[in-house]
Formats: structure tokens, C-alpha cells, sequence
């Protein structure tokens, strides 16, 4: 795709830049922030009985944290060691010991009444457990005996009514790759990941505007950038080491611009604590801030677009790069009019920014010589998240910001194993290498496999558990559900949905290597569950592939090991040779780790040179160092798409919020602290502005329901700077108050975003039972479902 490749770590500047320190008290004394060094030694003390191990993993493999890609203590931006609070909180799952026999064969209700926190730190699971209908207690099986509960089950049903799907945590691109590959051969195309729950609408935005489905950039390329935007992205504390990406960038006179409807306080200022200066002084991030409503981007976009049309009608190329546009786009002329017709009363309300606003954002990137757009899913998790990043899309094409060096478009990645999942097939539009609505990957797929792929359109996991709720004559009735790590009841909307679905189901598999409250559930026959290794436990080690497009290889690393825990491609392979003895035999290879990557080279062409990678920091990028290298994209033009894209209806009745979830200090749903040290919020704080709180008479503190007819969460408010009419709770905790079966219609993203209405807790409670709430409920009729 592109024939320039990376150039390797650069040094950050030696002498310290007074004019970026936050302030000159040392540390951050008395300031809300992290507190690294505390943190640092409490996770030692939490690893005292496999330091040895743990300083191991740290220095041999590749981080299982988020995907930046480090590999032992550095990356392939910058020079020097790397070290999160991330990847020490994830570091525990690597070298815990196996939980207890007297708490592993507890009685059910016992286990249940702990949180999930409460139970990952019981330990790892050391052998396969079963639970049939009706037992109080889970009981130990042997690897046949859970192994063949399984295949019976998968041979004994229709293919359609089996499905699969598999976590971020820390899995490797071989037991993608193995996942993909047995599914199909049992017959199923119902697999799916957590990226895609993530980022779908990024790889389908991409695919239509640019052609790729993956960053087109590097993180170097932030370094010397003229403007770097994060839109919809706190990666100050979704991917700590990025800051001293952005520290290096400050150095080199770059701006931060941050898009948000909260002024995320890790994005404005950051403590980094490998950097001795940023440590003690503290870093300036953010030049500006634009706080927009939630879901107000496309609007903001418009706005931008508009002023840059006005701006061209004044002074041809005063901000439209015409030689790119010309060259290497399609779609100009009915862009131009479509921005044309939007009024400017309109695309400020639905933004939440004045015209002004907009013009200072527009200008700025009009002046710019070179941008990187970085995003996540502040843009993605909306019922229009596709269209959203196609305008992120259309920003960087009327601008030139594509193909080459400090230009680009970058969906960040918030887990180490993500962008490969698609990659290997492990989605229901996915093969490996390409895509299952197309007959020539079909066609390539099935010639390399040496069988037929089933026909049929598998369901994304929101339609899975929906599945499980169909009449008992239904094809599609969901009775074999195996997930590889992921816990549902804390990830997807509407929880109390989730759980009627999760136990509606015959037989449910948990391949994993905690327990969560999801693995506690009921089955209406059977619950097993499998240990699987963790990435460093593997054996011939594995990959994993970071956002910029970097494959690392992490090698088997030397330690203890958990009882019968298993490589996760290794169990799949076993499930299908039960399952499928002879077609097994004929066509499933992946017998061993390399074997895989073998495979996968051919399977996926722009991974050839995987199969190469075999030691401690062996990696390489595909595609170059910039896809869409020089304008030109991998379409069947060799142009971009220039889209117009239509306001979305944000539906939001009077007196009531906007909504949306945010992370705290936790990895995925995996929750760390009750208290955000950037802000120092509890779990079931909302995140109100004090203008939107006096109206109601709420005062800090106190507590409140937020509620609408999908469901209400009980809190407190805690006043903060986010953009009035919009409110935030934490995800998972206000998971109830967001609606199932809201699906982007491009790429199948649940949406995380509704209208809720805020009370008082005593207003609440006194009214209940009386018609007063239920016409309340009643207004809520209007709201998005």
C-alpha cells in the first residue's frame, strides 16, 4: 500500500521546556491527578510472590495492555523505556495464582454476591468446571469430559443457532485466526469481538471514504504534526504511554486541539512519569478545547466545512487543497452543495458551538500544512457512527491530510489485540484478508481452507443474545454460546436484558482466565468452563498487531504455570477435531503456533512476514509507514470519497439530557479503583454542569435518579465542566439506562447514547407510584429506541 516504511524511535529533546510545565510544585502536590509512584509500589506489593516472573513480562513481551505497541519496555516511536499504570494494573492477571478449591466449588449465591473486581482477584482458573442445570456448586471436570459436553452440543444442533465471540484480553493473532477458521468449518458464520463493538464504524468509514480499514499513519507522525486533534478520545487515560507521544509533540510545536463534550482534565494537563521533567512539573496538553454535545460532531463538521467553502469563495485555495482534491477525490462539486444548504441556526444548536467556534477550528486547520486525526469511541458508539468518521474522513481529504508524513487519520485502539481480530476473520463480515461479502475472498478463503464457508449472514453479538430469546422453532435460536473472555453483563446495554439472554441459553462456554459475574449465571443445561494461558503463556508464542499497524511478536515467556490452563487457538482446534473428526484432519491444520502464522501469511496477504516473526522483539509493519501513500487509495479509482452526510436526528425532548458512558480508572470492564484520580469522581457520580444543576436545585453531592423508559441509575451529582444540556455516568454502571437493539446500520455498533431526565432522589421516590411518573415515562415515548 504504501512503499516508504518506518524509520525507527526518535530521542526526545534533553533540556526541560519551563513554558509546558503545568506548575513549578513538585509532583503535582495538591492537585487531583495520579499518584504513579504510590500506584507503582502498591502493584509491586501485589506481585511480591512473582516478581521475578512479573519483571519478566514486563521486559520480554509485548504489552497486553493497549494497543500502542510495546514490546518489553519500548515501542518504534521513541526512544527510551516505556511504563503505564495500565499495563502494571493488567500486569496481575499474568502472575496470579489459581484461585482456592474452598472458593472455586463455592456455592453459587456465594460467588455471586461478589463484584467482579472481587472476583478476578480470587485468582485464575487452574482447571475445566462444570455447572449442569439445577447445581449449586461448579464441579471439576476433566479436559474430555467438558471438551465433549461441548461438541455434542455443537453436533446436535443447527449451525445457525451456535455462535462465538471473543474478548480484547490480551488474545493473540493466532487464536483469532484459529477462531475464524473453526467456526466456519463447523458451519457457523456467527463470531464476533469486542473491537467491532468498538470500532466497526472506523474500519467501515474508512473502507468507503479512503479504502483501508486501519490507521493510515504512525504515532510519529504526531511528533511535528502542525495540528493533532483527539476527537471523542481521553487517551491520557485510555492509553497513558500516548502522553509522552504528545509531550514530544508539544516540544516539536505542535497543537493539541481536543474535541469532547467534557473537558477531560487528563487531556488538558499530565504528570508523565517517564519523562523527569513532565514528572515533576507536570505537561500542558490540550492549545483548546471544543466542546461539542453529544453527538454533535457531524454538525460541527458541517460547520467547519462551510466556513472553509465561504473562505474559498473569498479567496480560491485559502483552504481547500485543490491539487489533492483534483487529483485523488471524488465527490467535490455534491459535497460543496450539500454544506452549502446547511443554515448556520441549525448546525450551532445541534453542535452545541457558535458559528464563531466553529470558524476558529476552521481556520486553524486551514492555516495547517499537516493534521492527524485521532479518534475513538466519543465518534464510534453512535447510531450514526460511520457517517461520523466519514466526515473526519471528508476533513482530511479537502485538506490533503493523507498519505504522507505527519498527516493522517488514526482510530485509536484501546486493547492490545484488537486490530487483528477483524483482520483474522474473527467477525461476521470478515474473512482473513478481506471481506465475506466478497466472492473473491470467498472464492480464496475456501480454496486455501479446502472447504465450503457456510452461505449465510452470521449475526453481530447484540443479535446473538437477542437469539437466545426466539421461539424454541427458530433456526437461528441461540443454544450454544462460546465467548472467550468478555463479560456481557457489564459491557452491553440494558443488563437485565443481558442476563435473561445469557441464561436462556443450552449450553454456555466461558474460555477465560478470571471468573466474572457473567460465568455465574445460570444455563438451561449446562455452564462449562475452560482456562485458557494468558498471550505469555502460550507456547511458540504469539502476536499481536498495535494500532499503527505494527505486528509484534511476544515470546512464551519462562514462569510458573497455572494448572491445566490451555493456549486458546490449541482449545478451538481440539473443539473442531471433536466435532468435525475427519474434515479436521483434512483442512483445519493449526497444529502449533508457528504453523499459524504460516498460515495466516497466505491467508491474509498483507500479513506476509508474519511467519517470520519467531524472537523477542521481532516486528514489522504492513503496509508501510502510510497507507493512501501520495493521495492514492487502495479503491478501485485509486480516488477518496468526498461524502455528503446528513445531520442526525439527536432527538432529545425538552427537559431532558443528553447521555453517554465514560471510563474511570478500569481496563475495559475490568475496574481498577472506585475513584477517578483525574477527577476524583466515584463510580456513580453523574458529571453535571453547575448552570444545568441550579434549574433543578441540585446541589454537589447530592443524590439523584437518572432515569428514562429503558431503565434509571441511582447517584450523586459532582458539577464539572462538560458542555450544558449533557450529562456523563460511568460505563458499566450506567449500562441501564441505555437501550438494546439500537444498532449503527453500516456497521452493527450498539449505540451508547440516549436522552435521560434528572431528579432528585426524594422527588423520585415520592412520586413512584403515582401517575405524575408515569407521565413522565410517558414523554420519554418520543426518545431514540
Amino acid at each position: 500500500m504504501g512503499k516508504t516504511k518506518h524509520t525507527g524511535p526518535i530521542k526526545l529533546p534533553a533540556k526541560p521546556d519551563p513554558k509546558l510545565w503545568v506548575s513549578k510544585v513538585p509532583f503535582g502536590l495538591g492537585k487531583v491527578k495520579p499518584q504513579h509512584i504510590r500506584e507503582t509500589a502498591k502493584i509491586a506489593w501485589q506481585n511480591r510472590d512473582n516478581l521475578p516472573y512479573a519483571y519478566r513480562i514486563l521486559t520480554q513481551g509485548v504489552c497486553d495492555g493497549c494497543a500502542l505497541g510495546v514490546s518489553g519496555l519500548y515501542d518504534q516511536t521513541l526512544a527510551g523505556p516505556h511504563l503505564c499504570t495500565t499495563r502494571l494494573n493488567v500486569l496481575r492477571l499474568n502472575t496470579m495464582p489459581a484461585i482456592r478449591e474452598e472458593l472455586l466449588h463455592a456455592d453459587i449465591d456465594e460467588l455471586s454476591r461478589m463484584s467482579s473486581t472481587e472476583l478476578r482477584q480470587l485468582g485464575r482458573i487452574p482447571y475445566p468446571l462444570i455447572r449442569r442445570h439445577g447445581e449449586r456448586k461448579f464441579s471439576r471436570a476433566t479436559w474430555d469430559e467438558a471438551m465433549d459436553t461441548i461438541a455434542a452440543k455443537a453436533r446436535a444442533i443447527d449451525p445457525k443457532g451456535m455462535a462465538f465471540y471473543l474478548t480484547a484480553r490480551g488474545i493473540t493473532n493466532e487464536s483469532y485466526y484459529a477462531a475464524a477458521k473453526v467456526a466456519r468449518l463447523l458451519g457457523t458464520n456467527n463470531i464476533d469481538n469486542a473491537s467491532r463493538i468498538c470500532h466497526s464504524p472506523s474500519k467501515t468509514a474508512l473502507k468507503r471514504s479512503v479504502g483501508v480499514g486501519a490507521s493510515t499513519c504512525n504515532y510519529k507522525d504526531w511528533i511535528g504534526t502542525d495540528v493533532l486533534v483527539f476527537w471523542g478520545s481521553v487517551a491520557a487515560n485510555n492509553q497513558p504511554v500516548s502522553t509522552k507521544y504528545m509531550y514530544a509533540a508539544k516540544r516539536k510545536g505542535t497543537k493539541i486541539i481536543v474535541i469532547n463534550p467534557y473537558y477531560e482534565p487528563s487531556m488538558e494537563q499530565y504528570w508523565i512519569p517517564s519523562i523527569p521533567e513532565s514528572a515533576l512539573f507536570g505537561t500542558k496538553l490540550a492549545d483548546d478545547v471544543y466542546q461539542v454535545n453529544i453527538g454533535g460532531d457531524i454538525a460541527f463538521m458541517n460547520g467547519v466545512m462551510k466556513v472553509w467553502f465561504e473562505m474559498e469563495e473569498a479567496a480560491p485555495g485559502s483552504a481547500i487543497d485543490h491539487a489533492f482534491v483534483q487529483a485523488h477525490t471524488n465527490g467535490y462539486e455534491q459535497l460543496r452543495a450539500h454544506v452549502a444548504q446547511q443554515d448556520w441556526t441549525t448546525l450551532e444548536q445541534s453542535s452545541g458551538l457558535s458559528r464563531e467556534r466553529m470558524r476558529e477550528f476552521a481556520q486553524l486547520l486551514a492555516r495547517a500544512a499537516s493534521a492527524v486525526f485521532v479518534w475513538s469511541m466519543g465518534l464510534t458508539q453512535h447510531r450514526f457512527g460511520t457517517d461520523n468518521i466519514s466526515q473526519v474522513a471528508n476533513l482530511a481529504l479537502l485538506r490533503g491530510f493523507l498519505g504522507r508524513e505527519h498527516c493522517g487519520l488514526m482510530p485509536i485502539r484501546g486493547h492490545s489485540g484488537v486490530q487483528g481480530s477483524g483482520e483474522m476473520g474473527a467477525d461476521p463480515f470478515s474473512l482473513p484478508g478481506g471481506d465475506i461479502s466478497s466472492a473473491v475472498d470467498r472464492s480464496r478463503i475456501e480454496q486455501l481452507w479446502g472447504f465450503a464457508l457456510p452461505s449465510w449472514q452470521g449475526d453481530i453479538v447484540g443479535v446473538t443474545l437477542e437469539n437466545a430469546l426466539l421461539p424454541e422453532e427458530q433456526e437461528r435460536k441461540l443454544r450454544l454460546f462460546y465467548t472467550s473472555g468478555g463479560n456481557f453483563l457489564e459491557t452491553m446495554p440494558d443488563p437485565a436484558f443481558v442476563r435473561e439472554a445469557l441464561t436462556a441459553v443450552d449450553v454456555r462456554v466461558h474460555q477465560d482466565i478470571i471468573l466474572n459475574s457473567s460465568t455465574l449465571l445460570d444455563a438451561r443445561e449446562a455452564v462449562v468452563v475452560l482456562p485458557a494461558m494468558t498471550r505469555y503463556e502460550q507456547p511458540g508464542g504469539g502476536t499481536s498487531t498495535s494500532t499503527e499497524r505494527m505486528v509484534y511478536f511476544s515470546p512464551e515467556i519462562a514462569g510458573p504455570r497455572i494448572g491445566e490452563a490451555r493456549a486458546e487457538w490449541a482449545i478451538y482446534s481440539d473443539l473442531a477435531r471433536r466435532v468435525k473428526p475427519e474434515d479436521a484432519a483434512r483442512h483445519l491444520g493449526c497444529g502449533s503456533a508457528a504453523a499459524i502464522r504460516e498460515e495466516i501469511a497466505l491467508a491474509a496477504p498483507s500479513y506476509n512476514g508474519i511467519q517470520h516473526l519467531r524472537e523477542r522483539g521481532d516486528v514489522f509493519q504492513y503496509g508501510g509507514a502510510w497507507l493512501c501513500e501520495d493521495g492514492v487509495c487502495p479503491t478501485p479509482d485509486g480516488r477518496g470519497a468526498l461524502l455528503p452526510i446528513e445531520l442526525p436526528q439527536l432527538r432529545k425532548p425538552e427537559g431532558h439530557f443528553a447521555v453517554t458512558t465514560r471510563r474511570g480508572k478500569q481496563f475495559n470492564s475490568m475496574i481498577y479503583s472506585d475513584i477517578d484520580p483525574f477527577n476524583e469522581a466515584d463510580r456513580y457520580d453523574v458529571l453535571i454542569h453547575p448552570g444545568d444543576a441550579a434549574p433543578l436545585a441540585l446541589s454537589e453531592g447530592e443524590a439523584i435518579v437518572v432515569y428514562n423508559r429503558f431503565g434509571s441509575m441511582h447517584g450523586r451529582v459532582k458539577f464539572a465542566e462538560i458542555k450544558t444540556g449533557n450529562i456523563e455516568v460511568h460505563w458499566p454502571e450506567g449500562n441501564s439506562l441505555i437501550p438494546k437493539g439500537v444498532y449503527e446500520p453500516h456497521a452493527g455498533i450498539p449505540e451508547y447514547n440516549t436522552a435521560v431526565i434528572v431528579e432528585k432522589a426524594e422527588t423520585y421516590h415520592a412520586h413512584k407510584d403515582t401517575r405524575y411518573v408515569e407521565k413522565r415515562i410517558e414523554e420519554l415515548e418520543i426518545e431514540a429506541g
